[in-house]
């Protein structure tokens, strides 16, 4: 396996046991995929859930850019759920999970199909 593939395989340990989640393997491969380099990055393959800048990164880059979200305080409301799903007091949070997380709360599996 590579590299890639030992992180898909840390992420879904992560979905199974510190979000109690039974992960779309086909879609979180994609989703990590989507996430480019940073994954290999160690500041970058992190999300910093509690700097405000950092989730509002998330919430225009990824939701409205990436996913077509439109803007509006449900997106906050989303990213929060994935803060509580993945533990406030985890302090690693994956990028790839992360965004998983708020893939499966938006419903927008489609966006990687």
């Amino acid at each position: 396996m590579g590299k890639r593939d030992d992180l898909i395989a840390q992420y879904a340990d992560d979905l199974k046991n510190k979000c109690g989640v039974t992960p779309d393997m086909d879609l979180l491969t994609k989703v990590t995929i989507g996430c480019g380099p940073a994954i290999y990055d160690a500041d970058a393959s992190t999300v910093a859930a509690s700097q405000e800048s950092e989730l509002e990164t998330v919430k225009n880059n990824f939701l409205i850019k990436k996913l077509g979200l439109a803007d509006g305080p449900d997106l906050m409301d989303g990213i929060g759920k994935a803060i509580d799903t993945y533990g406030k007091s985890e302090r690693n949070k994956y990028r790839a999970v992360f965004y998983y997380l708020l893939v499966k709360h938006f419903g927008k599996e489609a966006v990687y199909g």
